[in-house]
């Protein structure tokens, strides 16, 4: 287990909480504002123990408030990334996984799978790219498109998990 580099959990008030980790869930503070009335101690001093209270309360929130979740993640390589509309956390996320050098024929190759993704699911396809290429990235897109919407929904809260740990483990 490892503690927090620039932070102490269990020493904020509410606000303080939120502030610190509203965006660890892409644009859904209230992951954070409930892992906070949930009470703290110093257990959630550290990483692995926040991010499980936090895991938890998205896998046990109901199907709409997932979705919505969700569908707060920005398309990979998509029209907010080239936009510089992304929040700073998916902006080096895909930065770091090069999907920024893109080539013209990859970047269409996102777009073209970013639709028929969300045409079929309904929602973006999330991966935690943090680790992986580019190349890794449309393989995984070519892959778990043709899985079933029940398995792809199980999957993009999995990987949105993955996130939330990336992000508290850069605080």
């Amino acid at each position: 287990m490892s503690a927090f580099k620039t932070l102490k959990p269990s020493t904020l008030s509410r606000d303080e909480f939120v502030a610190a980790f509203a965006d660890i869930y892409e644009h859904s503070p209230w992951v954070a504002e409930k892992a906070y009335d949930l009470g703290l101690d110093a257990s959630v001093d550290q990483i692995d123990t926040l991010h499980q209270r936090m895991s938890d309360l998205l896998l046990s929130a109901d199907h709409d408030r997932q979705l919505a979740l969700i569908n707060a993640h920005p398309d990979l390589a998509g029209k907010a990334a080239v936009q510089g509309q992304l929040t700073e956390a998916s902006t080096n996320e895909q930065a770091g996984a090069g999907i920024h050098q893109c080539t013209e024929e990859e970047f269409q190759r996102f777009t073209e799978l970013n639709e028929a993704y969300k045409a079929k699911f309904k929602f973006p396809f999330i991966m935690a790219v943090k680790g992986s290429d580019r190349h890794q990235i449309l393989a995984a897109f070519e892959t778990r498109i043709h899985n079933p919407a029940d398995v792809e929904f199980k999957c993009a809260l999995a990987e949105i998990n993955k996130i939330a740990l990336f992000r508290l483990r850069q605080l």
